[in-house]
């Protein structure tokens, strides 16, 4: 199912994200036995560092094209990778990180304060991703008509939603389309050409007010859940109309 996304997009990402109510761990030993677990696991996670924010991050070779990262910020703790051979690939290291979690780094079901599952794509485009935006998923809608005034164009496209799967509305679905195109101060839009239109789906789910939460029990079902939503809704409904329209402009 992998190699299809991959024929879609340019890069396809599959990432999973701890949200905690708690700030995590700081202390140096702390951190560094958790990544030094990791890499036992994935022994060629070698670049290890810090960034401005207190980020803490443990990656692969980018350079390769197809790598693993995991991240440690303030209150959540991060787990993907880039061009997955396939989804198993991510989950177990998604799984190994929702393992150590409450032994390693104190996160336990109390401190969750929610749980995402994402599956991303990127689209490279050098010419307005707005314009691209626009004609793939609103020229239909009634922000479409917007565009029928005289000289008016898409400057700012960038649509998000997030919809609740459950009564409970603790089970939620967000899909969001970005556009890296800019604007000016003169009003004259830029366009990156090292930047690409992403495309981003979330299952999250928020703990029971009722139950204890079980990390691992909910993330298979949300992997589930995403899979098959991305199958059924976000390919034929987002992500298709999105490539023909990118195709069609490459053309002219």
């Amino acid at each position: 199912m992998t190699d299809d996304y991959s024929c879609l997009c340019d890069d396809f990402y599959l990432d999973m994200h701890i949200n905690t109510e708690l700030d995590l761990p700081t202390e140096r030993d702390t951190i560094l036995s958790f990544f030094e677990r990791i890499q036992k696991q994935f022994p060629s996670m070698c670049s290890f560092f810090r960034r401005e924010n207190n980020e803490y991050c443990l990656e692969e070779d980018r350079n390769a094209g197809q790598y693993r990262w995991i991240s440690l910020e303030t209150d959540r703790i991060g787990s993907g990778i880039v061009n997955p051979s396939n989804f198993e690939d991510a989950y177990s290291q998604d799984r190994l990180v929702l393992e150590l979690a409450p032994y390693m780094l104190g996160v336990n079901h109390l401190d969750i304060d929610s749980l995402d599952v994402t599956f991303a794509m990127d689209f490279e485009y050098t010419g307005s991703h707005d314009e691209i935006i626009a004609e793939a998923l609103f020229g239909s809608t009634a922000f479409g008509c917007l565009l029928d005034m005289p000289c008016a164009s898409p400057v700012s496209f960038s649509p998000a939603v997030v919809v609740a799967l459950s009564e409970d509305c603790r089970t939620q679905a967000r899909i969001g389309v970005e556009s890296k195109t800019g604007v000016s101060e003169n009003g004259k839009q830029k366009h990156k050409s090292d930047e690409a239109i992403s495309l981003f789906f979330t299952i999250r789910q928020y703990p029971s007010e009722t139950e204890r939460f079980d990390s691992l029990k909910s993330f298979e079902h949300q992997c589930r859940l995403a899979e098959e939503l991305m199958s059924e809704k976000i390919v034929p409904n987002f992500v298709l109309p999105l490539t023909s329209v990118i195709a069609q402009k490459r053309i002219t």
